[in-house]
């Protein structure tokens, strides 16, 4: 490929960076185990060693097609603005012009989303947060991630890029499958007052969805007519971002409006979604073998990257 063509395509890419925390410990979050005292004997020399390492990460996706790094990456499992920062100012990635946007929220676990922008191509114009409200069958409050929505001039178009970390499964697939739902909801609110405002915004629809492509959640209450789920037919092909007991799923998704195939609507243009999925981002031997090389398997410390791996499409600008 060109260097001209190179430079005209960009990469934009998702990341759960699993339980990226400071060691200080934060009163106000749920933050203590990962502290010095805490039962994971969280210290400054495992967290610059975690902050490298997704820094590396990061630095190579798209790389093989782009002449850049990710333009924009969207993070989930962040716990405050100094650990975003200081991702960004890591070793491979300091010398790419990246700024974040990041929002405390309400989470129970005390993590949050966050956008990372390269400043070269990318101008940011406005962002805003959007609270999924859960309750128990209590009544109580059940707190989880707001949705982030960031938007901003990529190459001089307006772009609105939303992000998300949906709650979990922990308590069991069907049992937590409506608050996912009614994340979906929210998502496609904030997509309501976006058509409201501009005539077809082009959006993109980031995050760990905690469900699959075929799941309820994306399948009938996120992806219609005006939206493409690029991660469907790769789901459909058996590849995921996280194992677990074996089997592979997609969590982590990329989805977009569809004027993104029209290059009389858009000046970029979708050429493909792919998983970054090298080798020695997976434990390499053991009875987890293959599966993303975490930090942490139960109470042990491994060293490793994330339980994740992410995953980008390739937008090309026309030149």
């Amino acid at each position: 490929m060109s260097k001209c063509k190179r430079k005209s395509i960009h990469t934009v890419a998702f990341y759960n960076v699993e339980n990226l925390f400071d060691t200080k410990n934060d009163p106000l979050r749920n933050d203590d185990d990962y502290t010095p005292a805490g039962s994971r004997r969280w210290s400054l020399k495992k967290y610059h060693h975690k902050l490298r390492k997704l820094g590396s990460v990061i630095s190579q996706i798209g790389k093989n097609v782009s002449a850049y790094p990710p333009t924009l990456v969207g993070l989930a499992e962040v716990e405050n603005s100094t650990v975003v920062n200081d991702l960004m100012n890591s070793k491979y990635l300091k010398k790419y012009h990246y700024d974040y946007v990041h929002y405390e929220s309400s989470d129970e676990r005390g993590i949050d989303v966050a956008l990372m922008y390269n400043k070269q191509f990318f101008e940011y114009l406005s962002s805003k947060t959007y609270q999924v409200l859960l309750f128990d069958e209590e009544g109580a409050r059940d707190y989880t991630r707001d949705i982030l929505l960031v938007s901003g001039n990529l190459n001089g178009e307006l772009v609105h890029i939303i992000v998300n970390h949906w709650p979990s499964r922990r308590e069991g697939e069907e049992k937590s499958e409506y608050k996912r739902i009614e994340a979906a909801k929210v998502v496609r609110n904030i997509i309501n007052d976006l058509s409201d405002k501009v005539s077809n915004p082009k959006i993109v629809i980031m995050g760990d969805f905690n469900d699959n492509p075929d799941n309820l959640s994306i399948q009938e209450h996120l992806v219609d007519g005006s939206l493409y789920n690029p991660m469907n037919s790769l789901f459909k092909k058996g590849q995921g971002s996280l194992s677990y007991n074996g089997k592979w799923n997609l969590f982590d998704q990329i989805i977009f409006s569809k004027n993104f195939f029209n290059s009389n609507e858009s000046i970029h243009t979708f050429i493909r979604a792919e998983i970054f999925k090298q080798e020695w981002l997976k434990v390499f031997k053991g009875k987890l073998k293959g599966s993303p090389f975490r930090t942490y398997i139960g109470p042990w410390y491994k060293g490793g990257f994330s339980d994740h791996l992410p995953v980008y499409v390739y937008f090309q600008k026309d030149i």
